[in-house]
């Protein structure tokens, strides 16, 4: 069965001199078995030294340089796809960054149009969306579940099963933490070092607004 992994990066804060981000960042990874994403987190992890596996969550963010570079080669060896969408804020319409999670569902659907366009992955049998939680919601979270169903389904004839999971729940996202991050440091701070390192899997990188 077709899996599509999902994370993003960045915020979708507006207040630029008080620290929100200028960018923010949502990726997917496509595979046809979400299994070999989680053997990737589980050998990264045995890596770690011993005081560091108690946590049992790969983050990007406070992992060590060498761990960030073990991850992301060993995605880039397999035969998994990435997509992302690159939302500049500072060109988002001012009704969008009133409503926040309207903006979030709109844009993640915007790329999950871009993947079925690219066709990278079978489209005529059932496809599993499993997406990080950013929520804690739950009428938030059903809503996204809801939203991206019906438009897929609707307007493409896909059966789309749309599945929030935490990183701890979900190994394999946290292979899309890694890389989400990677490209995040791109964008934000013009450190393309990581990016590098998958840039060989990514199949469209495209801005929303631009």
């Amino acid at each position: 069965m077709p899996y599509i992994l999902l994370d993003e990066s960045g915020d979708l804060g507006f207040s630029f001199k008080k620290g929100s981000s200028k960018f923010f960042i949502i990726t997917i990874i496509f595979t046809e078995s979400k299994r070999n994403l989680e053997k990737i987190a589980k050998r990264v992890h045995k890596t770690l030294r011993k005081k560091y596996k108690k946590v049992g969550v790969l983050h990007a963010y406070t992992e060590a340089p060498i761990t960030r570079q073990r991850l992301l080669k060993e995605l880039a060896n397999t035969d998994s796809g990435i997509l992302l969408v690159v939302l500049n804020k500072k060109k988002v319409f001012t009704k969008l960054q009133d409503e926040k999670s309207v903006l979030y569902n709109y844009v993640t659907n915007i790329l999950l149009e871009r993947l079925i366009n690219k066709k990278p992955i079978p489209i005529d049998k059932p496809i599993t969306l499993i997406a990080a939680q950013r929520e804690t919601n739950r009428f938030l979270n059903e809503n996204f579940k809801n939203y991206l169903s019906k438009q897929i389904n609707n307007n493409h004839k896909i059966s789309l099963k749309v599945e929030i999971a935490t990183p701890a729940e979900e190994k394999s996202l946290q292979v899309v933490d890694f890389v989400s991050w990677a490209i995040f440091r791109k964008y934000e701070f013009g450190d393309d070092s990581y990016y590098n390192l998958v840039k060989v899997r990514i199949i469209e990188e495209a801005p929303l607004f631009p």
